[in-house]
């Protein structure tokens, strides 16, 4: 039987082949910094940062160990979304992570390969699969397991491969050998602050959602977006990927992604303002069939439209 050492090496390499592009282990409860990061939640949402996304105060998101009872470990996973290909000039702006099919099932598919094999090694093991839908602080504990560190736009960072990564994570109840926590890296640099048009990065590392173009855009459930978001709204139609596109750590050359799951549909390049007035329902279902961004209603999307200034 491999040791707990073995068992770990042996299950980072299994995620790799799943096309995971980071792993890293975490054990549970984690350090010091889990507790400060899960304080620093709690004082966001007395802020009323989280906007109408009430299932942030979820109770369990601030307790790992109601996840999984026995929990002692937890492997988490990047998957690299980064694709070189760029949208027509002349198309509206949708984020990179709904270019290709939906990540929540995309990795839960490849972890629980992943905890099948985890099975077999430990017969006696649970597991149980965490993806950005579960209360969990993903980029808390993708930070505590080696993959990057979160920077003041709120988003993981990984010093080889950026930012443009979608997180996933296996707990398990199987003790294993745990990597060392990444440091912080964005040092004084505040460009992701200053290019917001919102301002909605309030200070380093605080999101205020009511602020925000990818939360108006994709959980605004408003028949009208206020006008302080439409005046900033650029011709970003689903999400906005500002603080992401301007990050140092994202104007190297980064690597990318082959995998045909990241792979974006062609019509998202080429989407025009009057396209997205002009499909009914059904032509909105058939195009979203598979993709994450569903979460966006097609009322929502013509609304979002209707918002963009019609000379852009």
């Amino acid at each position: 039987m491999k040791t707990p050492s073995e068992l770990s090496k042996a299950l980072k390499k299994e995620a790799k082949s799943q096309g995971f592009t980071l792993v890293g282990i975490a054990t549970i409860p984690g350090s010091d910094r889990i507790a400060l990061r899960t304080a620093a939640l709690q004082r966001w949402l007395n802020a009323g940062h989280q906007g109408e996304m009430k299932w942030m105060a979820a109770p369990r998101r601030q307790k790992i160990e109601t996840l999984l009872e026995d929990a002692k470990s937890l492997l988490s996973v990047g998957l690299n979304y980064y694709v070189k290909e760029n949208k027509e000039a002349q198309a509206l702006s949708i984020a990179r992570y709904g270019w290709g099919k939906d990540y929540h099932k995309v990795i839960k598919q490849r972890l629980k390969r992943i905890g099948r094999w985890l099975e077999k090694e430990r017969p006696n093991t649970a597991w149980k699969i965490c993806v950005d839908s579960a209360p969990l602080l993903e980029k808390a504990w993708a930070e505590e397991a080696g993959l990057g560190w979160i920077g003041k736009n709120s988003n993981l960072i990984n010093q080889h491969h950026g930012s443009w990564m979608v997180l996933g994570h296996l707990l398990s109840t199987e003790p294993l050998l745990p990597d060392t926590p990444t440091k912080p890296l964005c040092g004084k640099c505040q460009i992701c602050i200053d290019a917001c048009p919102t301002k909605a990065i309030s200070e380093p590392f605080v999101i205020n959602s009511n602020l925000c173009l990818a939360y108006h855009t994709i959980e605004n459930r408003s028949a009208a977006l206020p006008k302080t978001i439409t005046a900033s709204l650029g011709n970003w139609i689903a999400g906005c990927d500002i603080c992401q596109e301007v990050c140092p750590w994202n104007q190297k050359e980064l690597q990318s992604s082959k995998d045909p799951a990241m792979q974006p549909k062609d019509w998202m390049l080429k989407l025009t303002k009057e396209q997205a007035l002009s499909w009914s329902d059904n032509k909105w279902n058939e195009k979203l069939n598979g993709s994450a961004l569903k979460r966006i209603k097609p009322w929502m999307w013509r609304r979002n439209a209707e918002a963009i200034q019609s000379d852009i």
